[in-house]
């Protein structure tokens, strides 16, 4: 080993030892100093983490839903400054998505598949077991091919059973386990909203975090019944509901999207100077709202996390003012030996380093067990990304260096005589 290389090895070794006197002999500075890196760096890990998983549930939803599948909303998606008048949000006046609109978009040549989606909320019983309020969802009879998830044990309803308004029902596994326990649900009569319905089938959801977000998890009750049904017979928001749509196979979804644009406008006796009145909202537009709503997230991230360090560098500052304050005549001997001007900066530097890695590991850790946690507790797979910790890391030792080098230059540039008769 050169010794070049061994006299900076031991001058940084010699560094680290000293920031550990140096926080024994400062606890409250120091505990601040750590503290205040520790938050800017929980809250990069933590964001970090929340986001990657968020990310990675998000596109499994999206794939789920199938790149080619869109939907056909009264209003559209994104994030838009709107009042609540009618002539700063213009789709508060579209017309409400009809039944009579699902079934002509349902029967195109170019479709696959089309669901009508109805959502409200409805109060179950079982017997002696109640619950007053349960997600509610109706579909048309071919929503499992686009909106995904399995039935079983159990079936889907028919196309007869759909259209004649049938009081049957689909319950999530959530909802059964908390109503029949460990029994066999399948065949069971149960009460929604004071009317009797029988249950046909169990409801497996894909878990992710677009159904997170809107109350569909598989954490979360849910009631299925199809959608003449809901409309007759429950209380559903019928302006707001939405029609699910899946090519047919060898079908473009612009070719889709065409027709049916073509088919809605023709049947609200839209012009052709008149713009739309309604919304085709694919893949794509859902995934340009998320990268929105998440790159401004990531950007706050970034500001919170720049206080967190700013705090913990100006607790570098002091805490190593004062240890070069009561060093100087530590200083002053070691100059007299022989110690170069470069050999104090570095290990001043090295102090200033060490203190802001401690608040960075500490940070780290608090960022993984929430992690952790929120994989636990939901169905979002959130984890750290290795760059997150290589940037806590880096950032946190950069910040040390940096707000280090003001106390370290004042140590290395103090006289040595003066530095030995400093009392």
């Amino acid at each position: 080993m050169k010794p070049s290389l061994t006299a900076s090895l031991q001058a940084t070794l010699e560094g680290i030892f000293i920031a550990l006197d140096a926080i024994r002999a400062n606890r409250v500075r120091a505990a601040l100093t750590i503290l205040g890196v520790a938050v800017g760096v929980f809250v990069v890990v933590a964001m970090a983490a929340t986001i990657h998983g968020v990310t990675l549930s998000f596109q499994s939803d999206l794939d789920a839903f199938g790149g080619d599948a869109f939907m056909v909303r009264r209003q559209d998606v994104g994030i838009n400054a709107c009042d609540g008048t009618d002539e700063n949000c213009p789709d508060r006046r579209n017309p409400t998505i009809t039944m009579e609109e699902w079934r002509a978009i349902k029967a195109l040549p170019s479709v696959g598949a089309a669901s009508p989606w109805l959502f409200g909320n409805s109060g179950i019983r079982y017997m002696n077991v109640a619950i007053e309020s349960v997600n509610l969802e109706a579909y048309g009879d071919e929503w499992l091919l686009t909106d995904g998830g399995d039935i079983y044990p159990g079936r889907n309803y028919t196309s007869k059973e759909a259209s004649n308004a049938a009081p049957i029902a689909i319950l999530n596994d959530t909802l059964a386990k908390q109503l029949f326990g460990q029994s066999d649900p399948i065949g069971k009569d149960v009460m929604i909203d004071g009317q009797q319905f029988s249950v046909i089938g169990i409801y497996q959801t894909r878990g992710g975090f677009l159904k997170s977000l809107d109350g569909r998890g598989p954490e979360t009750p849910k009631i299925i019944v199809p959608a003449e049904t809901a409309r007759r017979r429950l209380n559903v928001w019928m302006r707001g509901m939405m029609i699910n749509v899946k090519p047919r196979a060898g079908v473009t979804r612009g070719e889709t999207m065409d027709e049916v644009t073509a088919t809605l406008r023709s049947m609200r006796g839209l012009r052709p100077s008149q713009r739309s009145n309604f919304y085709l909202v694919g893949q794509d537009k859902i995934a340009e709202t998320f990268n929105k709503v998440f790159g401004a997230l990531f950007l706050v991230m970034l500001v919170l996390s720049a206080v967190g360090l700013l705090v913990g560098g100006v607790g570098v500052v002091a805490i190593m003012m004062i240890s070069v304050t009561e060093r100087t005549r530590e200083i002053g001997v070691r100059k007299a030996l022989g110690a170069t001007r470069r050999t104090i900066l570095w290990q001043f530097l090295v102090e200033g380093a060490t203190l802001t890695s401690i608040g960075a590991a500490v940070g780290l850790g608090a960022g993984a067990l929430l992690a952790i946690g929120i994989r636990s507790w939901t169905s979002i797979p959130a984890a750290v990304p290795l760059p997150a910790v290589v940037a806590s890391l880096v950032a946190s030792a950069l910040t040390g260096i940096l707000f280090g080098m003001a106390p370290a230059a004042r140590a290395a540039n103090l006289d040595p005589v003066e530095a030995l008769r400093y009392e």
